[in-house]
């Protein structure tokens, strides 16, 4: 969020040192089974509709949101995943954030896809946007976008505490779900494998083997041409 109304931004690698307190989670076993109903307070969301993209996608087609499926977030879900997006990967002077790349768009779509993969954690995160707008209500009676930066990093810390206790129990299992779908988003955009440093399959003009520090660390040595 850009306007002047956005909350403060905490440093990235600050956000990730406190969040990486909880236990990745790739993988939460019990999610709720596909099309079960998801009772949220910022808006009943309907079952997932639409037939995917099946075995054989058109790649050179370009897809504009929704085009495949109906998605499921409403304007104040999205601007909630939005805040929560930038608190947790903030822009810093190396990296954008979150937002700024997509990432809630892309958790929109993973959510609103009707596939099984997908369906515990359709469930998962408008649970989690639920716990967070309840837990920000009751602490500062706003909701979570309006309740300010440091109510907001105090509620994200905590369900961070609560998700390392008991990943299985509410509100730290959303909690590390919406972490790991937020972190997982990014860093496989360019912008976030840039910050990593990773540089993938790139093209090169000439192939003069392995580093000579890397093949003096393996005792092994120089390739001949």
């Amino acid at each position: 969020m850009n306007d002047s109304n956005a909350p403060a931004r905490v440093d990235r690698r600050m956000a990730l040192k406190w969040i990486s307190s909880a236990t990745a989670s790739l993988a939460l076993p019990g999610s709720p089974a596909f099309g079960a109903a998801a009772k949220t307070g910022l808006k009943a969301a309907a079952e997932p509709r639409g037939k995917g993209y099946g075995p054989d996608p058109d790649l050179m087609k370009t897809y504009k949101p929704g085009d495949l499926w109906p998605l499921t977030l409403s304007d104040d879900q999205r601007t909630l995943l939005i805040t929560l997006c930038d608190i947790i990967l903030p822009a810093d002077e190396q990296s954008p954030s979150a937002s700024s790349v997509g990432v809630h768009d892309f958790i929109d779509e993973w959510i609103s896809s009707p596939y099984p993969g997908q369906a515990g954690d359709r469930t998962t995160v408008l649970r989690g946007l639920d716990k967070l707008e309840e837990e920000a209500l009751s602490r500062s009676g706003k909701g979570f976008v309006k309740a300010g930066a440091e109510v907001q990093l105090a509620i994200c810390t905590d369900f961070a505490k609560a998700a390392r206790k008991d990943s299985k129990k509410d509100p730290g299992r959303c909690f590390l779900r919406l972490r790991d779908l937020i972190a997982g988003g990014y860093y496989t955009t360019p912008e976030g494998m840039k910050d990593i440093g990773y540089r993938g399959n790139i093209s090169m003009a000439s192939w003069d083997g392995p580093p000579k520090e890397v093949l003096e660390k393996l005792g092994l040595e120089p390739q001949e041409a």
